[in-house]
């Protein structure tokens, strides 16, 4: 055989024999299927998860120490709390997408005093977070079994408004397309108070960049970018006026610094990696409800 087939041949081996271990190891603890998905929870190595259609390899959506609950394990859920670099102390917040209820649950623990409504448009999501991932509701915090969009349309049309919201609504590498476009992000500016902040999740690098920076641009204008070293994840920080210099946002680090260090946030970190330089194409076509090919372009 020739030597170059067997080196390869050898690696591929080596590559399914590492995987098939890493796959035993893996303990499936509960699995549902609802209307939209398969939800599986797993546990390894002290971690328990929830997955999304584990047969397609979708990535962790929630992931929780088991050794320390408290301790947030992804940096994207940790870089999700840089909006309160721009509104400290929130007092009416709206979480779009649940996953295992870690953003909402961590807000509730930091403004005891807050309203929290959390928008979710799967039922099974919400048991196996109730279940697995010590998700609680209560008079303060309220999940709402509904699409985001619509719930956010009506809530602008009864006048409404929150000062925290964060837009967390995506699996893998899926965003559903009506909540990328130029309409929606009008809607949720809708329901933002003059001093709100938006707090986007997305990708730090696809084809869908350029894009969706353009159309968060249209709407809010100038906003704060926010990534990290090795993460795959971008934050958006949008404001509907009065964005603070990055200079601005030390103060708050540093109040804030204690508060969250219990979840692994290191505050103190944060304004020097926001940027409101356009790293993207501005002259690329908004996405809207007529034109939203978000997932061919992601």
């Amino acid at each position: 055989m020739n030597k170059i087939v067997l080196t390869v041949l050898m690696m591929v081996l080596a590559w399914f024999s590492f995987n098939g271990r890493a796959v035993a190891q893996r303990t499936i603890i509960h699995e549902e299927r609802s209307q939209y998905r398969d939800v599986v929870v797993t546990e390894f190595n002290n971690q328990r998860c929830m997955l999304f259609n584990i047969h397609r390899g979708d990535m962790n959506q929630t992931c929780i120490d088991l050794r320390d609950p408290k301790r947030l394990v992804f940096n994207y859920t940790r870089m999700s709390f840089a909006g309160l670099l721009l509104n400290p102390d929130p007092q009416r917040i709206l979480v779009a997408g649940l996953g295992g209820g870690t953003i909402p649950t961590v807000m509730r623990e930091l403004f005891p005093d807050a309203s929290i409504d959390v928008l979710e448009v799967d039922q099974a999501v919400v048991k196996v977070a109730r279940d697995y991932f010590n998700f609680v509701e209560d008079d303060k915090l309220v999940n709402h079994v509904v699409d985001a969009r619509v719930f956010i349309k009506r809530a602008g049309l009864r006048g409404e408004q929150y000062d925290y919201i964060v837009l967390d609504a995506f699996s893998g590498e899926y965003i559903p397309e009506h909540l990328l476009t130029q309409e929606f992000l009008q809607e949720v500016s809708q329901i933002l108070t003059p001093e709100g902040v938006v707090v986007a999740n997305t990708f730090a690098s696809s084809r869908l960049y350029d894009y969706e920076s353009v159309t968060y641009q249209s709407v809010f204008g100038e906003f704060l970018n926010f990534k990290t070293a090795g993460s795959g994840n971008r934050i958006i920080l949008a404001k509907k006026q009065n964005m603070p210099s990055v200079a601005e946002l030390h103060a708050p680090a540093r109040a804030l610094y204690e508060k969250l260090r219990p979840y692994g946030i290191n505050f103190l970190e944060y304004p020097a990696q926001l940027s409101t330089r356009a790293d993207w194409n501005t002259s690329t076509r908004i996405l809207t409800d007529q034109y939203s090919p978000a997932n061919l372009l992601n």
